[in-house]
């Protein structure tokens, strides 16, 4: 592969909604380029992008692949990513390497929400974009259609460069709104200049005249011309289109067919002419040594900088760690210093990834995409520079998964090869997480939603051979006591030689503080109880605290006072005590009004303002308690807080989806305990009746 130069580069981020034709593009545009010979199809598995088995069996994108298309003498880094939600964090990481983006809208379908949230991404990350309507080879597909209703939902920006000739339903050609001229494709699939159709011509004058009025809006000498009714050259339009573009101020607006690689040669064309390379975007870190500001924005002559974007460790592949060179020139042979890690690394041979395919390059310019094998120490988000110039950059922002499952091994003998599977596959999609959650003896796999849950657990079976079974995550329930009591243990137990004696005389009361399982005083007079056994006694409150007598749930916020007693000189031992105090605080807790607490959790959900209504009165049947609701920055949508039941939360990132179309989010973090209604505890009392024969037994 050629070496670019920064102005050369385009890093385009293909995005959309699941099924709108994202990697259908990716195959038109390897085609065209001469990338490849022959165009891959998503239905038979055979597409560059989509090459891990469980996307090829699932026909859809779960990771972002790169693809670079050479067109032009400009090298395009093609980002395919995934159009499902699951999957964010992959289109997440994908934003923090490109420069400008590609939203592909199924011509058929419509402005689907996938699009929706595509352009709210595009305004996060501040991203130039175009749109590009897939499908118009398709009976039904409506170019006006989409164009309408984008238009209504984010104004005049959207701005046709071309639209489509249809005859018949049939996809013949399409119009250069530019340039004026029509095309048409021969039976070799080329584009032949044609009379414009006559039903095109209104159309032609109002996406011109739109057209005009935002080149005008450029500079005061444009609108003075465009006012005195003067033209304007090609050469001025195409570089006010670019600027406008680049700002965000028009968003192009082309068409085609993937499948019959039509309207790709345009579509490359725009995304070379009006896509912005990486000059001139601001990027910046932290200079280590000095704690000063590294201006980098992506200048080949500053020193070596990179970011690791994105890991792949795939057990075909291997593992490679994509980088984005931020600044100067990486070459093989230069020796990159990872600060993060303390690492020096030798760059023995450097990649361009093709898909799966690693092609080897000896040069990369600042703002160009690289892959580099084998780096154990180096992880997502990691900088790359020299150790006389040790640069850090700032962390990728990636959602925070709130969905999760509680797993098992099926083969008690692959827990180790499940974890060091599960190892590998968190490094790769930083929104997949394996927790051990041992206060509730749970291990938890949490993700942004089940889909993407039950994928890895997929993964394990076809690619690691270890197979792992999902359920629903135990939730933290805690036991306490609302009322006193007064008991008294006694342990007593005669054999052969010694016997075993303790004598305990307690009172059990709320302590008030649900963050310690217990408050142990002693007010023993008289030496009723040697002070050497309170030891043992607060031992036997320890271990009972662990699992409650109500449900086998932990303990909190229980007073317990040791007043009184007595012992044997001869019998008495700290095991005799320890097990008194044992039968005294389970006697003690069940006699004092025992109560099982739920973790509350404070829930925020976003969501567009036309759902409001609908998720309030969900989160009212889940027990939730509305706190407020805010308008967000956009004024478009609404943050409603409350609190919540944990317990009620399972599956709620599916249920939003589905009352909201996909459009709602939502995060939570843990606010208190409190008392749990007498129908929840009856419940979970009668499920865990057999952790209390367990706990007996103990």
């Amino acid at each position: 592969m050629n070496v670019y130069t920064t102005d050369r580069i385009r890093n385009v981020a293909l995005l959309g909604h699941g099924g709108s034709g994202k990697t259908s593009l990716v195959e038109a545009m390897a085609k065209i380029s001469g990338l490849t010979t022959r165009l891959g199809k998503v239905e038979d598995g055979s597409t560059i992008s989509d090459y891990s088995k469980e996307e090829q069996k699932r026909k859809f994108s779960i990771s972002t692949s790169i693809i670079p298309i050479e067109w032009d003498n400009t090298k395009l880094n093609i980002f395919d990513t995934p159009g499902y939600f699951d999957f964010v964090g992959e289109v997440e990481e994908a934003m923090h390497a490109a420069a400008s983006a590609i939203i592909v809208i199924n011509g058929k379908a419509g402005v689907e929400t996938g699009a929706k949230k595509a352009w709210n991404l595009c305004e996060k990350y501040n991203l130039p974009r175009l749109i590009y309507v897939s499908n118009m080879d398709i009976d039904n597909a409506s170019f006006k259609n989409v164009l309408e209703e984008l238009t209504e939902l984010y104004g005049k920006k959207i701005a046709p460069f071309h639209f489509p000739i249809r005859e018949n339903e049939k996809f013949v050609g399409y119009v250069n709104v530019l340039a004026e001229k029509a095309y048409r494709w021969n039976d070799k699939g080329e584009a032949v200049e044609c009379e414009i159709p006559d039903y095109s011509k209104d159309n032609l004058e109002v996406y011109r005249s739109s057209l005009m009025e935002a080149i005008a809006e450029t500079s005061e000498e444009f609108m003075d011309r465009y006012f005195n009714g003067e033209n304007f050259t090609e050469a001025e339009m195409r570089a006010a289109l670019h600027a406008s573009v680049c700002d965000g101020s028009i968003v192009p607006m082309t068409m085609g067919s993937s499948t019959l690689v039509q309207g790709i040669y345009t579509l490359l064309d725009d995304c070379v002419k009006y896509l912005p390379s990486p000059e001139g975007r601001k990027v910046s870190g932290i200079n280590t040594a000095t704690n000063e500001l590294f201006e980098a924005d992506y200048d080949f002559s500053k020193p070596k900088s990179a970011i690791v974007w994105k890991t792949i460790i795939d057990p075909f592949i291997g593992k490679y760690s994509i980088f984005k060179v931020n600044s100067g020139v990486f070459k093989t042979g230069d020796t990159v210093y990872n600060e993060k890690r303390d690492a020096e690394i030798k760059i023995g041979k450097m990649y361009c990834l093709q898909g799966s395919k690693a092609i080897e390059v000896n040069e990369l310019h600042a703002g160009d995409i690289g892959a580099l094998a084998k780096l154990n120490v180096t992880k997502t988000g990691d900088t790359l520079s020299t150790k006389a110039m040790a640069i850090t950059y700032p962390k990728l922002l990636i959602s925070t998964p709130y969905t999760a499952m509680r797993y098992k091994p099926v083969n008690k003998s692959d827990v180790d090869k499940i974890s060091q599977a599960l190892a590998k596959m968190t490094a790769e999609d930083l929104t997949l997480r394996n927790i051990n959650d041992a206060e509730n003896h749970q291990t938890l796999l949490v993700g942004i939603g089940e889909q993407q849950i039950e994928i890895a657990k997929a993964k394990l079976e076809n690619e690691y051979k270890v197979q792992i079974e999902l359920s629903k995550p135990k939730v933290a329930y805690r036991e306490t006591i609302r009322g006193k009591s007064d008991v008294e243990g006694k342990y007593k137990k005669q054999t052969g030689g010694h016997g075993q004696y303790g004598d305990v005389k307690m009172t059990f009361e709320p302590s008030g503080d649900f963050t310690k399982p217990y408050i142990f005083e002693e007010k023993v007079v008289g030496g009723a109880v040697p002070k050497n056994f309170f030891p043992a006694v607060e031992k036997g409150l320890a271990d009972s605290v662990n699992k409650g007598p109500l449900a086998a749930y932990p303990v909190v916020g229980v007073k317990a006072t040791l007043y009184d007693g007595s012992y044997h000189p001869v019998d008495s031992s700290e095991q005799s005590f320890k097990t008194a105090a044992k039968m005294a605080f389970k006697d003690g807790f069940l006699k004092a009004n025992p109560i099982l607490l739920e973790p509350i959790m404070s829930l925020k959900v976003t969501v567009p303002d036309e759902f409001t209504g609908d998720i309030m009165g969900d989160l009212n049947k889940r027990r939730g308690r509305v706190l407020g609701m805010t308008p967000t920055d956009t004024g478009k949508q609404t943050v409603i807080e409350a609190e919540i039941p944990e317990s009620t939360l399972y599956g709620y990132s599916t249920d939003l989806r589905s009352m909201t179309g996909g459009m709602g989010d939502f995060s939570y973090e843990f606010n208190r305990y409190e008392q749990a209604p007498s129908d929840v505890q009856a419940q979970e009392i009668e499920a865990r009746k057999d952790k209390l024969v367990d706990s007996a037994e103990d």
